[in-house]
Protein backbone atom coordinates (compact mmCIF):
# COMPACT_ATOMS: atom_id res chain seq x y z
CA UNK A 1 0.00 0.00 0.00
CA UNK A 2 1.30 3.46 -0.86
CA UNK A 3 2.46 5.60 2.03
CA UNK A 4 0.42 8.63 2.86
CA UNK A 5 1.99 11.75 1.41
CA UNK A 6 2.15 14.95 3.46
CA UNK A 7 1.60 18.22 1.64
CA UNK A 8 2.99 21.40 3.25
CA UNK A 9 0.70 24.38 3.20
CA UNK A 10 3.12 27.27 3.80
CA UNK A 11 0.46 29.98 3.98
CA UNK A 12 -1.43 28.12 6.72
CA UNK A 13 1.62 26.79 8.55
CA UNK A 14 -0.02 23.35 8.72
CA UNK A 15 0.62 19.89 7.32
CA UNK A 16 -2.38 17.85 6.20
CA UNK A 17 -2.67 14.19 5.28
CA UNK A 18 -3.87 13.39 1.78
CA UNK A 19 -6.69 10.83 1.97
CA UNK A 20 -5.57 7.38 0.94
CA UNK A 21 -6.62 6.49 -2.59
CA UNK A 22 -9.32 3.90 -2.87
CA UNK A 23 -7.92 0.49 -3.80
CA UNK A 24 -8.87 -0.84 -7.23
CA UNK A 25 -7.74 -4.43 -6.63
CA UNK A 26 -7.80 -7.10 -3.94
CA UNK A 27 -6.51 -10.67 -3.51
CA UNK A 28 -3.52 -9.75 -5.64
CA UNK A 29 -0.72 -12.19 -6.50
CA UNK A 30 2.33 -11.80 -8.73
CA UNK A 31 4.66 -14.50 -10.04
CA UNK A 32 7.76 -13.23 -11.86
CA UNK A 33 10.45 -15.54 -13.19
CA UNK A 34 13.52 -15.28 -15.44
CA UNK A 35 13.30 -17.39 -18.58
CA UNK A 36 16.24 -19.36 -20.03
CA UNK A 37 15.88 -22.00 -22.76
CA UNK A 38 17.70 -23.64 -25.63
CA UNK A 39 16.19 -25.24 -28.74
CA UNK A 40 17.87 -26.36 -31.97
CA UNK A 41 15.86 -23.83 -33.98
CA UNK A 42 16.62 -20.88 -31.65
CA UNK A 43 19.95 -21.49 -29.91
CA UNK A 44 19.98 -19.99 -26.43
CA UNK A 45 17.07 -17.81 -25.39
CA UNK A 46 16.51 -15.57 -22.37
CA UNK A 47 14.02 -13.09 -21.01
CA UNK A 48 11.43 -12.64 -18.29
CA UNK A 49 7.76 -13.41 -17.70
CA UNK A 50 5.26 -12.42 -15.04
CA UNK A 51 1.75 -13.57 -14.19
CA UNK A 52 -0.66 -11.70 -11.93
CA UNK A 53 -4.08 -12.62 -10.53
CA UNK A 54 -6.57 -10.32 -8.79
CA UNK A 55 -10.18 -9.47 -8.03
CA UNK A 56 -11.66 -6.02 -8.45
CA UNK A 57 -12.10 -4.24 -5.12
CA UNK A 58 -15.72 -3.31 -5.84
CA UNK A 59 -16.70 -6.91 -6.70
CA UNK A 60 -18.14 -9.41 -4.22
CA UNK A 61 -15.97 -12.10 -2.67
CA UNK A 62 -17.63 -14.73 -4.87
CA UNK A 63 -16.63 -12.91 -8.08
CA UNK A 64 -14.19 -14.83 -10.25
CA UNK A 65 -10.53 -13.78 -10.27
CA UNK A 66 -8.83 -12.27 -13.31
CA UNK A 67 -5.39 -13.09 -14.69
CA UNK A 68 -2.85 -11.40 -16.95
CA UNK A 69 0.63 -12.37 -18.08
CA UNK A 70 3.44 -10.38 -19.66
CA UNK A 71 6.57 -11.78 -21.23
CA UNK A 72 9.51 -10.76 -23.40
CA UNK A 73 12.21 -13.11 -24.64
CA UNK A 74 15.13 -12.91 -27.06
CA UNK A 75 17.19 -15.65 -28.68
CA UNK A 76 20.73 -16.15 -29.86
CA UNK A 77 19.45 -16.08 -33.45
CA UNK A 78 17.92 -12.60 -33.06
CA UNK A 79 14.36 -13.78 -32.51
CA UNK A 80 11.84 -11.91 -30.36
CA UNK A 81 8.68 -13.02 -28.58
CA UNK A 82 6.54 -10.41 -26.81
CA UNK A 83 3.19 -11.50 -25.44
CA UNK A 84 0.32 -10.25 -23.26
CA UNK A 85 -2.49 -12.78 -22.71
CA UNK A 86 -5.23 -12.03 -20.20
CA UNK A 87 -8.68 -13.11 -18.99
CA UNK A 88 -10.69 -10.54 -17.05
CA UNK A 89 -14.06 -10.76 -15.28
CA UNK A 90 -15.80 -7.42 -14.66
CA UNK A 91 -18.79 -6.21 -12.61
CA UNK A 92 -19.31 -9.39 -10.57
CA UNK A 93 -18.77 -11.67 -13.59
CA UNK A 94 -21.26 -9.78 -15.78
CA UNK A 95 -18.61 -9.13 -18.44
CA UNK A 96 -15.74 -11.33 -19.60
CA UNK A 97 -12.73 -10.36 -21.72
CA UNK A 98 -10.12 -12.80 -23.01
CA UNK A 99 -7.18 -11.84 -25.20
CA UNK A 100 -3.97 -13.16 -26.68
CA UNK A 101 -1.89 -10.19 -27.85
CA UNK A 102 1.69 -10.40 -29.06
CA UNK A 103 4.40 -9.62 -31.58
CA UNK A 104 6.73 -12.33 -32.79
CA UNK A 105 9.88 -12.60 -34.89
CA UNK A 106 10.47 -16.29 -34.79
CA UNK A 107 10.85 -19.50 -36.74
CA UNK A 108 8.54 -22.48 -36.91
CA UNK A 109 8.50 -25.95 -38.39
CA UNK A 110 6.13 -27.11 -41.11
CA UNK A 111 5.20 -30.79 -41.49
CA UNK A 112 2.61 -30.70 -44.25
CA UNK A 113 -1.18 -30.55 -44.38
CA UNK A 114 -3.56 -33.39 -43.60
CA UNK A 115 -2.22 -36.86 -44.26
CA UNK A 116 0.31 -35.43 -46.74
CA UNK A 117 3.21 -35.34 -44.30
CA UNK A 118 6.49 -33.81 -45.48
CA UNK A 119 9.95 -33.84 -43.90
CA UNK A 120 10.41 -31.08 -41.35
CA UNK A 121 10.77 -27.64 -42.98
CA UNK A 122 12.04 -24.64 -41.03
CA UNK A 123 10.77 -21.17 -41.93
CA UNK A 124 11.06 -17.64 -40.48
CA UNK A 125 8.12 -15.39 -39.76
CA UNK A 126 7.23 -11.96 -38.39
CA UNK A 127 3.71 -11.24 -37.21
CA UNK A 128 1.57 -9.26 -34.79
CA UNK A 129 -1.36 -11.15 -33.24
CA UNK A 130 -4.55 -9.89 -31.66
CA UNK A 131 -7.19 -12.38 -30.53
CA UNK A 132 -9.93 -10.81 -28.43
CA UNK A 133 -13.17 -12.19 -26.99
CA UNK A 134 -15.67 -9.77 -25.42
CA UNK A 135 -18.94 -11.14 -24.01
CA UNK A 136 -21.74 -10.21 -21.59
CA UNK A 137 -24.10 -12.35 -19.52
CA UNK A 138 -27.39 -13.09 -21.25
CA UNK A 139 -30.53 -11.97 -19.42
CA UNK A 140 -30.86 -13.60 -16.02
CA UNK A 141 -28.33 -16.34 -16.74
CA UNK A 142 -25.17 -16.28 -14.66
CA UNK A 143 -23.36 -18.82 -16.86
CA UNK A 144 -24.25 -18.05 -20.49
CA UNK A 145 -22.63 -15.10 -22.28
CA UNK A 146 -22.88 -13.65 -25.80
CA UNK A 147 -20.71 -11.19 -27.67
CA UNK A 148 -18.09 -11.20 -30.38
CA UNK A 149 -14.57 -12.32 -31.18
CA UNK A 150 -11.93 -10.44 -33.22
CA UNK A 151 -8.83 -12.02 -34.77
CA UNK A 152 -6.05 -10.11 -36.53
CA UNK A 153 -2.75 -11.49 -37.74
CA UNK A 154 -0.31 -10.30 -40.42
CA UNK A 155 1.92 -13.26 -41.27
CA UNK A 156 5.11 -12.45 -43.23
CA UNK A 157 6.99 -15.63 -44.13
CA UNK A 158 10.62 -15.74 -45.27
CA UNK A 159 13.61 -18.05 -45.09
CA UNK A 160 11.74 -21.06 -46.47
CA UNK A 161 13.88 -24.08 -47.26
CA UNK A 162 14.56 -23.98 -51.03
CA UNK A 163 13.62 -27.61 -51.63
CA UNK A 164 10.62 -27.55 -49.30
CA UNK A 165 6.89 -27.51 -50.01
CA UNK A 166 6.42 -23.94 -48.73
CA UNK A 167 9.05 -22.58 -51.12
CA UNK A 168 7.12 -23.88 -54.15
CA UNK A 169 4.38 -21.27 -53.62
CA UNK A 170 1.48 -23.72 -53.93
CA UNK A 171 0.43 -23.56 -50.28
CA UNK A 172 -1.97 -20.72 -49.42
CA UNK A 173 -0.18 -18.03 -47.40
CA UNK A 174 3.27 -19.58 -47.83
CA UNK A 175 4.74 -16.10 -48.36
CA UNK A 176 2.24 -13.68 -46.81
CA UNK A 177 -1.27 -13.54 -45.40
CA UNK A 178 -3.30 -10.96 -43.49
CA UNK A 179 -6.23 -12.20 -41.46
CA UNK A 180 -8.80 -9.71 -40.21
CA UNK A 181 -11.86 -11.49 -38.84
CA UNK A 182 -14.85 -10.75 -36.66
CA UNK A 183 -17.91 -12.73 -35.71
CA UNK A 184 -20.43 -13.72 -33.05
CA UNK A 185 -19.44 -15.79 -30.03
CA UNK A 186 -21.25 -17.73 -27.31
CA UNK A 187 -19.47 -18.39 -24.04
CA UNK A 188 -20.51 -20.65 -21.13
CA UNK A 189 -18.89 -20.86 -17.70
CA UNK A 190 -20.25 -22.84 -14.75
CA UNK A 191 -16.87 -23.70 -13.20
CA UNK A 192 -16.59 -23.58 -9.43
CA UNK A 193 -13.10 -22.05 -9.78
CA UNK A 194 -11.24 -20.36 -12.62
CA UNK A 195 -7.73 -21.79 -12.38
CA UNK A 196 -8.36 -25.29 -10.99
CA UNK A 197 -12.00 -26.31 -11.46
CA UNK A 198 -13.38 -29.39 -9.71
CA UNK A 199 -16.78 -29.28 -11.37
CA UNK A 200 -18.61 -27.40 -14.10
CA UNK A 201 -18.34 -26.61 -17.81
CA UNK A 202 -16.30 -23.97 -19.64
CA UNK A 203 -16.56 -23.37 -23.38
CA UNK A 204 -16.80 -21.09 -26.40
CA UNK A 205 -18.47 -21.38 -29.79
CA UNK A 206 -17.72 -18.79 -32.46
CA UNK A 207 -18.02 -18.19 -36.20
CA UNK A 208 -15.50 -15.80 -37.74
CA UNK A 209 -15.30 -14.35 -41.24
CA UNK A 210 -12.02 -12.92 -42.49
CA UNK A 211 -12.94 -10.52 -45.28
CA UNK A 212 -11.14 -8.17 -47.62
CA UNK A 213 -13.67 -5.54 -46.57
CA UNK A 214 -12.25 -5.78 -43.03
CA UNK A 215 -8.64 -5.41 -44.21
CA UNK A 216 -7.79 -9.06 -44.91
CA UNK A 217 -5.94 -10.06 -48.07
CA UNK A 218 -8.29 -13.02 -48.72
CA UNK A 219 -11.73 -14.28 -47.76
CA UNK A 220 -12.41 -17.35 -45.61
CA UNK A 221 -14.47 -18.34 -42.57
CA UNK A 222 -14.09 -20.63 -39.55
CA UNK A 223 -16.39 -22.29 -37.05
CA UNK A 224 -14.67 -23.15 -33.76
CA UNK A 225 -15.76 -24.99 -30.62
CA UNK A 226 -13.67 -25.36 -27.47
CA UNK A 227 -15.47 -26.83 -24.43
CA UNK A 228 -14.13 -28.40 -21.23
CA UNK A 229 -15.86 -30.27 -18.41
CA UNK A 230 -14.74 -31.11 -14.87
CA UNK A 231 -15.93 -33.69 -12.33
CA UNK A 232 -14.63 -34.27 -8.80
CA UNK A 233 -13.82 -37.91 -8.01
CA UNK A 234 -13.24 -37.31 -4.34
CA UNK A 235 -11.23 -34.95 -2.18
CA UNK A 236 -7.97 -35.18 -4.13
CA UNK A 237 -8.98 -36.31 -7.65
CA UNK A 238 -10.51 -34.46 -10.59
CA UNK A 239 -11.40 -35.84 -14.03
CA UNK A 240 -11.24 -33.22 -16.80
CA UNK A 241 -12.14 -33.48 -20.48
CA UNK A 242 -11.85 -31.17 -23.49
CA UNK A 243 -13.44 -31.16 -26.95
CA UNK A 244 -11.86 -28.88 -29.56
CA UNK A 245 -12.97 -28.55 -33.18
CA UNK A 246 -12.17 -26.17 -36.06
CA UNK A 247 -13.92 -26.15 -39.44
CA UNK A 248 -12.58 -23.89 -42.20
CA UNK A 249 -14.57 -22.72 -45.21
CA UNK A 250 -12.96 -21.29 -48.34
CA UNK A 251 -10.13 -22.47 -50.56
CA UNK A 252 -8.06 -19.40 -49.67
CA UNK A 253 -7.58 -20.31 -45.98
CA UNK A 254 -3.85 -19.67 -45.31
CA UNK A 255 -1.82 -22.52 -43.84
CA UNK A 256 -1.12 -20.47 -40.70
CA UNK A 257 -4.87 -20.25 -39.97
CA UNK A 258 -5.78 -23.89 -40.52
CA UNK A 259 -6.87 -25.97 -37.57
CA UNK A 260 -3.73 -27.17 -35.76
CA UNK A 261 -2.97 -29.83 -33.18
CA UNK A 262 0.07 -29.98 -30.92
CA UNK A 263 1.82 -27.70 -28.45
CA UNK A 264 1.32 -27.02 -24.75
CA UNK A 265 -2.50 -26.96 -24.79
CA UNK A 266 -3.92 -28.83 -27.78
CA UNK A 267 -2.34 -32.32 -27.95
CA UNK A 268 0.78 -32.25 -25.81
CA UNK A 269 3.46 -34.60 -27.12
CA UNK A 270 3.90 -33.20 -30.63
CA UNK A 271 5.08 -29.86 -31.97
CA UNK A 272 2.38 -27.19 -32.32
CA UNK A 273 1.13 -27.47 -35.90
CA UNK A 274 2.60 -30.95 -36.41
CA UNK A 275 -0.95 -31.83 -37.55
CA UNK A 276 -2.97 -29.25 -39.47
CA UNK A 277 -5.91 -29.31 -41.86
CA UNK A 278 -9.10 -27.45 -42.74
CA UNK A 279 -11.03 -29.52 -40.20
CA UNK A 280 -9.64 -30.81 -36.91
CA UNK A 281 -11.26 -32.51 -33.94
CA UNK A 282 -9.52 -33.25 -30.65
CA UNK A 283 -10.60 -35.11 -27.53
CA UNK A 284 -8.44 -34.64 -24.43
CA UNK A 285 -8.79 -36.17 -20.97
CA UNK A 286 -6.86 -35.61 -17.75
CA UNK A 287 -6.81 -37.22 -14.32
CA UNK A 288 -5.62 -34.64 -11.78
CA UNK A 289 -4.31 -35.74 -8.40
CA UNK A 290 -3.54 -33.40 -5.50
CA UNK A 291 -0.85 -35.41 -3.70
CA UNK A 292 0.20 -33.24 -0.77
CA UNK A 293 -0.43 -29.57 0.04
CA UNK A 294 0.82 -27.64 -3.02
CA UNK A 295 2.10 -30.68 -4.96
CA UNK A 296 0.02 -32.48 -7.57
CA UNK A 297 0.29 -34.78 -10.56
CA UNK A 298 -1.52 -35.07 -13.85
CA UNK A 299 -2.05 -37.94 -16.30
CA UNK A 300 -3.37 -37.09 -19.77
CA UNK A 301 -4.30 -38.62 -23.12
CA UNK A 302 -5.29 -37.06 -26.46
CA UNK A 303 -7.07 -38.35 -29.56
CA UNK A 304 -7.32 -36.25 -32.72
CA UNK A 305 -8.66 -36.41 -36.29
CA UNK A 306 -8.10 -34.35 -39.45
CA UNK A 307 -10.35 -33.59 -42.42
CA UNK A 308 -11.01 -31.25 -45.33
CA UNK A 309 -13.71 -30.27 -47.83
CA UNK A 310 -13.67 -33.77 -49.33
CA UNK A 311 -13.44 -35.83 -46.13
CA UNK A 312 -15.07 -34.08 -43.18
CA UNK A 313 -13.04 -36.15 -40.69
CA UNK A 314 -10.83 -39.10 -41.58
CA UNK A 315 -11.77 -41.35 -38.68
CA UNK A 316 -9.65 -44.14 -40.13
CA UNK A 317 -6.49 -42.11 -39.41
CA UNK A 318 -6.57 -41.26 -35.68
CA UNK A 319 -3.72 -39.35 -34.02
CA UNK A 320 -2.88 -39.80 -30.35
CA UNK A 321 -0.45 -38.71 -27.63
CA UNK A 322 -0.25 -39.21 -23.86
CA UNK A 323 1.81 -38.09 -20.88
CA UNK A 324 2.06 -36.97 -17.28
CA UNK A 325 3.02 -33.89 -15.36
CA UNK A 326 3.88 -32.25 -12.06
CA UNK A 327 1.90 -29.39 -10.51
CA UNK A 328 2.99 -26.77 -7.95
CA UNK A 329 0.07 -24.69 -6.69
CA UNK A 330 0.15 -20.97 -5.90
CA UNK A 331 -2.56 -18.68 -4.52
CA UNK A 332 -6.03 -19.29 -6.04
CA UNK A 333 -4.64 -22.64 -7.24
CA UNK A 334 -2.94 -21.09 -10.27
CA UNK A 335 -0.56 -23.98 -10.96
CA UNK A 336 2.98 -24.03 -12.23
CA UNK A 337 2.73 -26.78 -14.86
CA UNK A 338 5.52 -29.18 -15.86
CA UNK A 339 4.33 -31.72 -18.44
CA UNK A 340 5.99 -34.33 -20.65
CA UNK A 341 4.02 -35.67 -23.60
CA UNK A 342 4.86 -38.88 -25.45
CA UNK A 343 3.93 -39.62 -29.05
CA UNK A 344 4.46 -42.40 -31.62
CA UNK A 345 5.54 -39.76 -34.19
CA UNK A 346 9.03 -39.09 -32.81
CA UNK A 347 10.54 -37.89 -29.58
CA UNK A 348 8.24 -36.40 -26.95
CA UNK A 349 7.98 -32.80 -25.77
CA UNK A 350 8.47 -31.07 -22.42
CA UNK A 351 6.35 -28.08 -21.37
CA UNK A 352 6.91 -25.65 -18.50
CA UNK A 353 4.27 -22.96 -18.09
CA UNK A 354 1.64 -21.44 -15.77
CA UNK A 355 -1.96 -22.63 -15.68
CA UNK A 356 -3.69 -25.83 -16.76
CA UNK A 357 -3.90 -26.83 -20.42
CA UNK A 358 -7.70 -26.57 -20.21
Amino acid sequence: MKKLILFLLPFMGLAQEQPAKKAWLKDKTLIAIPVVFRFPETGWGWGAAATSTWRWAKDAEWAKPSQASLGLTFTQKKQVLAFLPFQVFLDNNRYYLNADIGWFKYNFFYYGIGENAVPQERYEVKFPRIRLLAVRQLGGSKNLYAGFRVNYEEYSVYGQEPAGELAQGDIEGSEYSRTSAIGPALFYDSRDAVFYPRKGIFGELNFLSSLKGLGADRNFSQLSLDVSGYKSLGKDWVLAGNLYTVNSFGRATPFSQLGMLGGPKKMRGVYQGFFRDKNVALLQSELRWEIWQIIGMNFFGNLGFLGNENDFLRLEHPKFTYGLGLRIATKNHLNLRLDYGFSPYGKGNFYATVGEAF
